[in-house]
């Protein structure tokens, strides 16, 4: 068996990881002893309130529901634990979702809903800087049959379901438990390039998760596929109710035509 061994880091990038320690995790990691306390203070609060401004802006209501000792521990644990894979201060929010979804875990103090609502305010952002292509790149019929075509949903029309109301929830309105149903919605960034909210069923759900997920499927194969889901007893009243929703939706701009 070949060992490698890797040479020593120079003392100058020790000396750098022990600065960087030390400003994610002042608990875990002691000051360099070549640095005064004063200084390294400036250093770690500089940091961490960059880091909490971010999050306050980015997640307003998680922010307003949260006391705010805990919302500082929070924001102090990501700083320390999570390692964001980008330098770009926009997706700061994203990587916040991810350390609330998987490493934060489950935690006394937190909601049960924390990590659904951190990514319901996270989508706003997203939509509202995306550079994609509503057609995503592809050729579009605007004339199209959306029954025997491939509907195509616009790039920038997110449909979403959580266990929790998300967009109803409030300071005097925090569920202990998940609703009986589903809440799904569609969030999307209009023409005038503002990002609109819409509350939906779960048919509609279904259906428009769907056309995302297998783009070359029909919509009437769509909606069937749909009622068999939900054991329908009648396949051809969903069909005629999707082409109305589907002809609704692509009034709204939502689904640009046929590919």
């Amino acid at each position: 068996m070949r060992v490698t061994f890797w040479p020593e880091p120079p003392a100058f990038q020790r000396h750098q990881h022990a600065f960087v320690a030390h400003i994610r995790d002042p608990l875990s990691h002691p000051r360099p002893a070549d640095v005064p306390e004063r200084r390294m203070q400036v250093y770690r609060e500089l940091f961490l309130n960059n880091i909490e401004g971010l999050l306050s802006a980015g997640f307003p209501v998680i922010r307003l529901i949260t006391a705010d000792e805990r919302w500082q521990a929070m924001v102090r644990d990501f700083f320390a634990r999570h390692r964001c894979r980008t330098p770009l201060f926009l997706e700061i929010g994203k990587e916040f979702v991810e350390y609330l979804q998987v490493e934060r875990g489950a935690r006394a103090e937190d909601p049960p809903f924390l990590a659904e609502l951190a990514h319901y305010e996270w989508v706003e952002l997203a939509l509202s800087v995306s550079d994609a292509d509503p057609a995503g790149g592809e050729q579009v019929d605007g004339d199209g049959d959306l029954l025997s075509g491939h509907p195509l949903l616009s790039h920038l029309a997110w449909p979403l379901r959580y266990r929790f109301p998300v967009h109803r929830i409030a300071p005097d309105d925090m569920p202990s438990a998940p609703g009986e149903t589903p809440s799904c919605l569609l969030v999307y960034r209009d023409s005038s390039d503002r990002v609109r909210f819409l509350e939906i069923t779960e048919v509609t759900y279904l259906l428009l998760d769907l056309l995302r997920a297998e783009p070359l499927i029909s919509g009437r194969d769509a909606l069937l596929r749909v009622s068999r889901t939900l054991a329908h007893p009648q396949p051809d009243a969903v069909v005629g109710f999707g082409l109305a929703l589907l002809t609704e939706l692509k009034e709204r701009g939502l689904i640009l035509g046929t590919r």
